[in-house]
């Protein structure tokens, strides 16, 4: 059977995946909330 708190003492994360979280929080990222401000935006200005 598999010992949970021996195989966590072991865990170490993939190298890719550290680089990929320091890139992900680096970087400016549009989610949706932005987009739809920017449409809302737009919508404004027209009137």
């Amino acid at each position: 059977m598999l010992d949970f708190e021996e195989e966590l003492k072991k865990f170490q994360p993939s190298l890719e995946i550290d680089d990929v979280e320091d890139v992900i929080n680096s970087n400016e990222l549009t989610d949706l909330t932005d987009v739809v401000k920017d449409l809302l935006k737009d919508l404004k200005d027209k009137e």
